[in-house]
C-alpha cells in the first residue's frame, strides 16, 4: 500500500473515484464534474482542493479530497475533508484508516487546528469507522447550504 498526491495526469482516476462516491450515496444525478474541471479546479492557477490516492500495488483503491478552512475560535487553518472512499472490493484492508491518518499526519505536520467533515446520517459504516478512528460527532450543528 502507498499514498501519494494526487497529479494532473491522474484526474481520470480521480473522476472515477467521484463517480463512484456519488453512486454509493446515491447521489449520481448531482454529479456534474468532467476531467476538464478537474484540471481546472485542482490543478490550474488557483488550486481550491487536493487529492490524495492510495494504491495497491499498481492498482487505486481509495481516494481523499480536501481543501484548508479556517477556524477563528483557534484562529488556525483546518482541513475539510469533503471526500474520502475505498473501491469497496478493498474494503476492511486499512486503506481507509491510512488515507485518515496522512490527513491527520499533514494536519500535524502542518500544525493545523482540526480536520473536520461531514457524512450522511444513513451511512453507518461510515460513521462507524470515523468513531473508530477517534471523532466526534457535532451533533447540535446543522449543515446548510446554498446551491448556486
Amino acid at each position: 500500500m502507498h499514498i501519494r498526491k494526487a497529479e494532473p495526469a491522474d484526474v481520470g482516476i480521480i473522476l472515477h473515484f467521484i463517480e463512484a462516491i456519488a453512486d454509493y450515496e446515491k447521489l449520481s444525478d448531482q454529479v456534474e464534474t468532467t476531467e476538464e474541471k478537474l484540471n481546472q479546479t485542482l490543478f490550474g492557477k488557483k488550486p481550491y482542493a487536493s487529492v490524495l490516492l492510495c494504491y495497491e500495488g499498481t492498482t487505486p483503491v481509495g481516494f481523499a479530497l480536501y481543501f484548508y478552512n479556517y477556524s477563528t475560535f483557534r484562529a488556525k487553518p483546518g482541513i475539510y475533508l469533503e471526500d474520502l472512499f475505498v473501491d469497496p472490493a478493498y474494503r476492511g484492508k486499512g486503506y481507509g484508516k491510512a488515507l485518515f491518518q496522512e490527513l491527520i499526519a499533514l494536519a500535524n505536520r502542518e500544525h493545523l487546528g482540526r480536520l473536520e467533515w461531514c457524512v450522511l446520517n444513513w451511512n453507518t459504516p461510515a460513521i462507524d469507522f470515523y468513531k473508530a478512528m477517534g471523532a466526534t460527532a457535532m451533533d447540535e450543528w446543522t449543515v446548510y447550504r446554498i446551491t448556486i
